[in-house]
């Protein structure tokens, strides 16, 4: 690794540990505010007026920036000499996974204007989708970690 890389690779590392578990923070909840939304607007219990604030918030200021942040520093790591090596399987399995977190994210985001325009899907929905970013959290620290 060139010096200059290797005096700021943990640097661009700690920094990517940071916006992951921001994101992932954002991705575990969102889908729970969803839930909540849900199940208090079809009651018309409470005003949901506050759910559109926390979700819009929580998905503008905190996870989109995260995501961003996130790939950034996690394709600098990447395209850091001598980091990765593409031969074996866990890095496929890892961007495989980081690309449906993604996906997830853009699903979200979608289902955030789904339910602030008044459409929403079921609690139960909201709660099996809340299960996703932990499965692709698994693959993720998985593959990382054992290098498989």
């Amino acid at each position: 690794m060139f010096d200059g890389l290797a005096l700021i690779y943990p640097y661009v590392k700690a920094f990517h540990v940071m916006a992951v578990i921001s994101w992932m923070a954002g991705l575990f909840y969102l889908p729970r505010l969803f839930v909540y939304h849900a199940e208090r607007g079809a009651s018309g219990s409470e005003p949901v007026s506050s759910f559109v604030i926390m979700e819009d918030k929580l998905l503008r200021v905190i996870m989109r920036p995260a995501m961003i942040a996130t790939w950034i520093s996690g394709l600098s790591l990447v395209l850091t000499p001598g980091i990765v090596s593409w031969s074996m399987t866990w890095p496929w399995v890892k961007a495989v996974c980081v690309i449906a977190m993604t996906v997830f994210h853009m699903w979200c985001a979608a289902e955030r204007r789904r339910l602030a325009a008044g459409s929403a899907q079921t609690g139960r929905r909201y709660r099996m989708m809340n299960e996703v970013p932990t499965l692709l959290m698994v693959g993720i620290v998985t593959s990382v970690i054992v290098k498989f």
